[in-house]
């Protein structure tokens, strides 16, 4: 995993101050504190906040997936050159569609220790030797801020039903 030796500039935080109030609209609209912001050459191409609660419950729109359906089409031949900038380290779902995206750098501003992706980095397929096609990772780059929201997402989060609370050991006969 990389870490914070990566030089950030101050468009880097620009762009999480960004996504910081991407996340505090979606909390306001009564979902969880987290927002996106997608960069290509110093623009903003796509942004979102956590929609998973509101306008009614749907488990697989998290910020950066609303954030990815919205980058313009033809601009996908560049995915490489593009940043995604989170306010909170990306989950296993959302670190796969960035690196199925090809994403090239993924900023995020608080590390999610439960459940952040980039413990994952070290083991993806073969497809993915020596890093080639896998987004920079770097963070956290503004936990300062982001990992309140974290705390407020994740006190949240488990009592979902997709969260830690509805967990169980069942097994099918």
């Amino acid at each position: 995993m990389n870490s914070l030796s990566v030089n950030l500039t101050p468009a880097d935080l620009r762009y999480l101050h960004r996504a910081v109030a991407f996340a505090l609209e979606a909390e306001k609209k009564g979902n969880l504190p987290i927002g996106t912001v997608i960069v290509l050459d110093g623009e903003v191409i796509a942004e979102a906040g956590n929609a998973i609660l509101a306008p009614h419950y749907h488990p697989g729109r998290h910020a950066e997936m609303e954030a990815l359906q919205r980058v313009p089409i033809d601009l996908w031949p560049r995915s490489r050159d593009m940043i995604c900038y989170s306010t909170l380290e990306p989950c296993t779902m959302c670190m796969g569609a960035l690196l199925l995206h090809g994403v090239g750098r993924v900023v995020f501003g608080a590390k999610d220790k439960i459940g952040g992706a980039g413990v994952l980095i070290a083991h993806l397929p073969e497809y993915y030797a020596n890093g080639k096609g896998v987004p920079l990772w770097i963070g956290p780059a503004l936990p300062e801020i982001c990992e309140a929201l974290y705390q407020r997402a994740l006190q949240r989060f488990d009592q979902l039903a997709c969260g830690r609370a509805n967990f169980t050991n069942k097994t099918s006969t």
